[in-house]
């Protein structure tokens, strides 16, 4: 599958999140390979449903950037270029988190109930609501989205479930 990499296109960005991811997701097996990194197959998918946590305020973390770089690095979210292979996340300086789920399939679940959450529960998260990232800070619902695409983009490509660079 091949995606159009556009992060400064809202309907993009809301139709990887709806459609593509899930159907990219559904070639992934608990043995996929990634072609770069450590990651497990469900490791990675609650990774991805980890971030949509944060980005819902569900999960917190504190982001020890200070200040002064934050603007910069946010700079990012507007370049529209993928995240490189080596993006590192300071959360996880000590390893990933251990698995959550049972299983594959129940990750996946998860993950969904996740990104269903930050797309159309208006309830949980407030238009101006403010959630911090551990590298970029406080962000708003916009900068939210544009994270998760370029994340999501980006971990779909380590596994091979999207073409393209």
């Amino acid at each position: 599958m091949n995606l159009v990499f556009e992060v400064n296109d809202a309907a993009v960005r809301d139709t990887l999140f709806r459609r593509h991811m899930f159907e990219a997701l559904q070639s992934l097996r608990a043995d996929t390979p990634p072609l770069w990194g450590a990651m497990t197959a469900q490791q990675v998918v609650e990774h991805l449903a980890w971030a949509f946590e944060m980005s819902t305020g569900r999960a917190r973390v504190e982001c020890r950037v200070p200040e002064e770089q934050r603007t910069r690095l946010k700079a990012f979210l507007y370049d529209n270029r993928p995240s490189p292979h080596g993006f590192a996340n300071p959360e996880l300086v000590d390893g990933l988190p251990p698995l959550r789920h049972p299983g594959l399939e129940a990750a996946l679940l998860g993950l969904r109930e996740e990104v269903d959450r930050f797309l159309d529960d208006a309830s949980a998260i407030a238009q101006d609501a403010l959630f911090v990232h551990p590298l970029f800070g406080a962000l708003g619902r916009e900068e939210w989205s544009r994270t998760h695409f370029k994340h999501t983009h980006h971990h779909l490509l380590q596994f091979g479930l999207i073409g393209g660079e």
